[in-house]
């Protein structure tokens, strides 16, 4: 072969080994008005354009009817951006240890964000003592978990991450991950104008996010909006439930069918395996006292009480038809105690089919 032709082999040989050698370097950060797609290593030269003023575009949520206004903390207020950035927090396992479990994953849609499980499992495969509450109309809530021990939606936001029974993290970790990802520092920057991303943020994003997880597109709203007729079963169910025959307005009564309060409602009479409120106050009185929960969308958040211990609507209200237990502190109001509603067969059904008039399709299927 001609010497000089095989020099020129040499030469193009070497240098296509050389460009797949090549290391792009540049400004790695899309919030940079220099942002090279193609850098794999960021050179320091990221440049930011300072005339622009950070803002946000406004999440705004209409005011249920009969619902009071919603719970926004004043250095949270609501942002598309920031319920976004939430969404994909909540259904991203990247919050766990393994990167195996999300919120999403104990907080299912189609169970109204709850689980049909009576009790969750965590990353490392131990089973939890309380059935995963559903998570809907959380802006209405003074207090959140089944004793009441978070106060806001951010403080309960932080403990499923480290609790070693559930995802099973450290923050310091989560923020590491996070951090390292291009489109979560781009996501937090258009959300929060921050260039670090730390807990306190990915909490404050989660808790936007829920805020806006609202039911009521029920046909019992439809109902009361006039929009249509509720059967003559439902309407006697609705009666009853309204009524001291089934003694069910007394914690459920509001639109929310939920009283941001706590109450023990006679599942046991002694020997408790879970304290309930007590746990938080220290209070004797509080003991197997547990947060009310709503009634929107029951018929799909089963298994029911904070146990998980029903499994049907039917076992709920035969609980309250053969009256409960007495214990020392179980409510006042459950002025049948021992004697129970003795509601006939066709009463009960006919308040099943009221409760089930609460089931928001929209909601679930949306």
């Amino acid at each position: 072969m001609n010497r000089g032709i095989i020099i020129l082999l040499v030469v193009l040989l070497l240098y296509s080994c050389k460009k797949d050698l090549i290391i792009v370097e540049g400004c790695t950060d899309p919030t940079a008005s220099n942002w090279n797609a193609t850098a794999l290593y960021d050179d320091g030269s990221c440049l930011y354009d300072t005339t622009i003023p950070f803002q946000t575009t406004p999440y705004n949520i209409i005011t249920p009817f009969g619902f009071p206004d919603m719970i926004i903390p004043e250095d949270n207020p609501l942002t598309v951006e920031g319920v976004q950035l939430g969404e994909k927090l909540f259904n991203d396992p990247i919050l766990s240890a393994d990167n195996t479990l999300s919120c999403s994953g104990c907080h299912i849609k189609a169970n109204s964000f709850s689980e049909n499980n009576q009790y969750s499992t965590g990353i490392d495969n131990i089973e939890g003592f309380r059935n995963a509450s559903a998570l809907i109309n959380l802006g209405w809530n003074t207090s959140f978990n089944w004793e009441g021990g978070a106060i806001s939606l951010e403080e309960q936001a932080f403990e499923p991450v480290t609790n070693p029974i559930e995802m099973h993290e450290t923050w310091w970790n989560v923020e590491s991950k996070l951090n390292s990802d291009s489109v979560y520092r781009f996501l937090f920057k258009n959300a929060f104008n921050i260039d670090y991303i730390d807990s306190i943020h990915v909490v404050k994003a989660i808790a936007q996010f829920e805020r806006t997880i609202i039911s009521v597109d029920s046909k019992y709203d439809k109902w009361m909006r006039q929009e249509l007729q509720l059967s003559p079963s439902e309407l006697n169910g609705f009666a009853i439930f309204n009524s001291e025959k089934g003694d069910c307005f007394h914690c459920h009564g509001t639109e929310m069918f939920m009283d941001n309060d706590f109450h023990n409602n006679g599942l046991d009479a002694n020997n408790f395996a879970d304290l309930g409120r007590a746990n938080i106050t220290n209070n004797a009185d509080d003991i197997a006292k547990f947060k009310t929960p709503t009634l929107r969308n029951i018929e799909f958040s089963a298994p029911y009480m904070h146990d998980g211990r029903f499994s049907t609507l039917e076992e709920v209200i035969e609980h309250y038809n053969s009256g409960g237990n007495y214990s020392p502190t179980v409510d006042p109001l459950m002025k049948k105690i021992g004697v129970g509603l003795q509601l006939t067969n066709t009463e009960k059904q006919d308040l099943i089919n009221f409760l089930k008039a609460l089931s928001d399709y929209n909601f679930l299927n949306n």
